[in-house]
């Protein structure tokens, strides 16, 4: 049977993460793996090179891509089309248009006539078990074939299928990767405002097909992905001792990410996959460490004497982002991942937090908190170019997805009397400000992206 635990920690401990986490935290309490691909030439038509149906994601963003998306077929293949045309139309870079599948050639005069730039046919075929969906993609200016790849997979991975579609798409017409397939980790949160029970949680990227990975036992906070493989690193209130774990997805184990004599938190890991950065808490304040995965040998990035937390690795693992009251407010710090002198990057007005750096390297996601609201924006490593994304009651934990074009998020409701009225929620929203929507997730918090195939 589970329940709702109120950790039991001194008053000072509580304080300072409640410093480090800000509001949300303490105000209440190639495809692999079993998916083959087989490439499809088209017959009596000319292929595309690369780049030939090519648009830039900024032309995109101002007028999403017209594309010619037909329904696969009834049953399990509609539900493919529908993944793929809510994936493409979600991202805000795409415009789906209906029609009928045609026999062979599209027909594309027709398509010009709708003002598509490109088309979509294929097939499903059940083969007992597995799936096998045709799929090919046409420029319709030029009618040339951009892609033909058959997937076969296990019937039960039906969605996965749809996700790589969908990144095919993004990437042949885009030129870059997309991030269809992949997974974002959360806390899943219920019950009353003041007595939430908390679980580590995965879904896919849009929202659906979530489970729960722990019972709720005990409080649990902020999961992190492992860029290198299928572990989460998260903090727990387990019998009543705050400290960060790791955790297997592929196996369900748990383990403990060493005995610090203070509260361990705020973990993530380096690009690698080899290392862990989190803060440990010392005296009145906290500092960061790193922690070897393959040795547990730990050391001490930060003595600065003041609350340094929320580190987060640039994409090449030199640089560690991160949160210090060191100057008198919480602001946004960059140091050597080796340690030493630290530049202060935020100069606005509030207070900063929940740091994350870019997977592309060119952006910094931050929280800011004045006059009583919170902001979320993005500046560049250097501190120019700051930009507000979205504001609100509570706006944090930002993560950003695989290529680095949009941001997930938590957005919290204030609350009345006795809790009446709150609502949290993880949200996505693209580094331009535009296309942000809630996900399907119920009422969560704390979201993590992971990287693709994760």
């Amino acid at each position: 049977m589970t329940s709702s635990v109120k950790p039991l920690i001194p008053d000072d401990d509580a304080d300072r993460l409640a410093a480090a986490f800000g509001r949300r935290g303490f105000m209440g309490a190639g495809v692999a793996g079993g998916l083959m691909a087989t490439p499809l030439f088209a017959a009596g038509a000319a292929h595309a090179q690369a780049g030939d149906a090519e648009i830039t994601v900024d032309q995109a963003r101002t007028a999403p891509i017209p594309i010619v998306l037909p329904s696969l077929g009834s049953g399990v293949a509609q539900q493919i089309t529908d993944v793929i045309s809510a994936d493409l139309a979600n991202c805000g870079l795409f415009r789906p248009i209906s029609a009928s599948m045609p026999q062979g050639t599209p027909d594309f005069g027709s398509y010009k006539s709708m003002g598509a730039r490109a088309a979509v046919t294929g097939k499903v075929m059940d083969q007992g078990g597995s799936l096998r969906v045709e799929f090919r993609l046409w420029d319709v200016v030029t009618g040339k074939q951009i892609q033909g790849t058959a997937y076969t997979a296990a019937a039960q991975d039906w969605r996965r299928i749809a996700h790589v579609i969908a990144d095919v798409i993004y990437g042949r017409l885009l030129g870059e990767q997309g991030y269809f397939n992949s997974r974002i980790a959360y806390i899943a949160r219920s019950g009353p405002r003041a007595h939430q029970t908390t679980r580590l949680a995965i879904m896919d990227q849009d929202g659906a097909d979530s489970r729960y990975l722990t019972n709720g036992q005990w409080l649990t906070l902020t999961p992190r992905f492992n860029p290198a493989n299928s572990e989460l690193a998260f903090m727990s209130y387990a019998n009543y001792r705050p400290r960060v774990y790791l955790f297997n997805l592929n196996t369900g184990q748990q383990r403990l990410l060493g005995d610090f004599s203070g509260i361990s938190f705020a973990p993530r890991f380096s690009p690698d996959g080899r290392s862990v950065v989190l803060s440990v808490t010392r005296g009145g304040g906290s500092d960061i460490y790193t922690v070897d995965l393959a040795t547990m040998a730990r050391r001490q990035i930060t003595s600065s004497g003041a609350i340094d937390t929320s580190p987060s690795y640039s994409p090449d693992g030199s640089q560690i982002v991160f949160n210090s009251d060191r100057g008198g407010s919480p602001q946004l710090y960059i140091m050597s991942a080796a340690g030493g002198d630290a530049k202060r990057i935020s100069y606005g007005h509030g207070y900063y937090g929940s740091p994350v750096w870019s997977p592309r390297g060119d952006l910094i996601a931050f929280s800011r908190i004045a006059n009583g609201s919170f902001s979320l924006g993005v500046m560049a490593p250097d501190g120019t170019g700051e930009r507000i994304l979205t504001q609100g009651f509570t706006v944090e934990s930002p993560t950003f997805c695989p290529n680095g074009r949009v941001l997930a998020f938590c957005r919290q409701s204030s609350a009345g009397s006795n809790g009446a009225g709150f609502a949290t929620g993880i949200s996505t929203i693209d580094i331009t400000g535009f296309h942000e929507r809630a996900l399907p997730a119920g009422s969560a918090s704390d979201p993590t992206w992971s990287p693709l195939n994760k």
